[in-house]
């Protein structure tokens, strides 16, 4: 059995890519004119999570691959001087930090155009120049992960003692692998970890019958650099655009790669129902509106007539 731990040394993980260049339709018409990262859950938008959830892995510089009309998260990266001078008149010194105290370093948020929408492997590729040749993280805010400890804290973690490169994974059921990117699991390969395994390929949404197993790949990665030399000549793949997936699958014939059953639950905000449960459960979990939450969730259900 082969010991899971890369050839490749683990090295700081400093930098986080962020693609934010989709248009959300599934959103509309609330997207027509902003940013379907900028839909809050509860009182924070869905960017502002996965920033959050970068820095507490220790992220240090945060990249945005955005396209049109995505400047309300430029913007939301940015000081308000209206506002704060406004709440500064008023005296409102809670709301002030609340716009302001958890804004990065000068220099530590870069922005960088995907002029056309050709999927999540250009997306990541367009920020080749500012990444550099150290490995990265890949984080999409429209997959939250509700949890104690960070998805990408815990990814971070694990890829310090394996190298290589890091995918977040989780199992779903069968008759749902068409809707991900699946792990074909090497099985001679062990790890004192029981939640990391070790990729021997990488199928983008395969019918269920094809489907090599059911871990599923969500919205966290931790790449090499050596995926812009792959990506620099990917072909369109499933949906007539570049996979990331696809891309990962062909870097495994020179590095290791391994899948990570992070702790959590996944909320794939990209879907209606979702983003609602991601709503209800992060509004469940603030002490301060857990008891009025519950009550109005109760009346909701008795006036539709629904008994849990």
């Amino acid at each position: 059995m082969e010991p899971l731990v890369s050839k490749h040394t683990s090295q700081k993980v400093r930098k986080a890519v962020f693609p934010v260049g989709g248009l959300g339709t599934r959103f509309l018409p609330a997207t027509k004119s902003m940013p379907k990262e900028m839909l809050p859950i509860v009182d924070m938008p869905l960017i502002h999570y996965a920033f959050e959830e970068a820095r507490a892995a220790g992220i240090e510089q945060f990249i945005f691959v955005t396209g049109r009309n995505k400047h309300a998260i430029e913007d939301h990266f940015d000081h308000a001087y209206e506002l704060q001078t406004q709440l500064t008149a008023k005296n409102k010194a809670k709301e002030l930090k609340q716009t302001s105290d958890w804004l990065p370093e000068a220099g530590n948020v870069s922005f960088t155009r995907q002029q056309e929408p050709r999927g999540l492997g250009h997306a990541v590729w367009c920020a080749r120049h500012l990444i550099g040749d150290e490995p990265f993280a890949v984080i999409l805010a429209d997959d939250m992960v509700f949890t104690k400890k960070g998805c990408m804290t815990q990814m971070v973690e694990a890829q310090k003692k394996s190298g290589g490169n890091v995918l977040g994974v989780m199992d779903v059921p069968r008759e749902k692998t068409s809707s991900y990117g699946i792990v074909d699991i090497d099985k001679k390969a062990k790890s004192k970890d029981a939640r990391l395994v070790k990729a021997k390929g990488l199928v983008e949404k395969p019918a269920p019958e094809d489907a090599p197993s059911t871990l599923s790949i969500i919205g966290r990665y931790i790449l090499q650099p050596e995926i812009f030399g792959i990506l620099d000549k990917q072909k369109p793949g499933a949906g007539g655009e570049i996979q990331l997936t696809d891309a990962i699958a062909k870097m495994i014939k020179t590095d290791d790669v391994f899948g990570y059953r992070f702790d959590g639950v996944r909320y794939d905000c990209g879907s209606l129902v979702g983003f609602v449960a991601a709503n209800v459960a992060y509004a469940l979990d603030r002490k301060e509106i857990t008891g009025t939450m519950t009550k109005e969730l109760q009346g909701v259900f008795k006036r539709a007539g629904i008994k849990l």
